[in-house]
């Protein structure tokens, strides 16, 4: 199922707490993309696409909760898996990353690890797909080398930058530019984007999780909407605040 991009990142708060985010972009010439390829908690970040198996996102999510490293609980759970030459599969966790791609996907099929992302993709136009994802995240990446000695915090870098969903809204642009999706008969397409952070906030960002299940123009609609999902986010914001503050729940 085309292309996607998982990251970690690190990053501090107005507070001086430094937290980790992780995060998944993804488009297909398919509708629901969303509600198959993302999968993203607090410990990780994994995109499963190509011949799709949901229950590998979901159990490695469970291993990463329990403290299983990303390669070790992907390799445990396609090792169990029938269909591995026809699955494609990809995530970081808070040490590592690790990337799958079997023998028996769709050319152009392929994958490219970095320190702290990964990106995949099968049914494409071609490499440079990728590499043009690759090239547009890396520009503008946030992710700190962190000193957790000090505590579970650790200590980071402040870095001001365009929140995590945005900028991978922008890197799936970029390979779309390239050619994205080889399969032009297809016209129905889709587009998810999921970020999920240590950080507490009084009201959860509504622009971390979007998805535009059936449009002929999955990523401008996903940018549009997230530009509408900030603008509500920050709206309500400045309208409800003190109720948020008093709320104990």
């Amino acid at each position: 199922m085309t292309f996607s991009i998982c990251v970690h990142e690190t990053y501090e708060t107005e507070d001086g707490e430094c937290h980790d985010r992780f995060g998944v972009a993804v488009t297909t010439r398919l509708p629901g993309v969303g509600a198959l390829c993302p999968f993203v908690g607090e410990h990780g970040a994994i995109a499963t696409q190509s011949l799709v198996n949901v229950e590998l996102g979901e159990r490695c999510l469970e291993y990463l909760e329990d403290g299983l490293a990303i390669d070790d609980a992907l390799e445990a759970l396609l090792n169990t898996d029938d269909g591995a030459p026809q699955r494609q599969i990809h995530g970081v966790d808070r040490e590592g990353t690790f990337a799958f791609s079997g023998g028996e996907c769709v050319d152009w099929f392929g994958h490219i690890e970095g320190d702290h992302f990964t990106v995949a993709g099968n049914m494409l136009t071609g490499e440079d797909v990728l590499e043009a994802t690759v090239a547009n995240y890396e520009a503008n990446a946030v992710h700190e080398t962190v000193d957790r000695s000090s505590g579970p915090g650790g200590v980071c870098a402040d870095v001001e930058t365009d929140p995590l969903a945005k900028r991978l809204i922008d890197a799936l642009a970029a390979g779309d530019l390239e050619g994205g999706d080889k399969r032009e008969e297809l016209t129905v397409q889709s587009a998810a984007v999921v970020v999920e952070t240590t950080e507490d906030h009084d009201w959860v960002p509504p622009y971390n999780d979007l998805r535009v299940d059936a449009t002929e123009t999955p990523i401008a609609d996903l940018r549009a909407t997230y530009d509408l999902a900030m603008a509500g986010y920050e709206d309500t914001l400045a309208r409800y605040s003190e109720a948020f503050e008093a709320d104990s729940l």
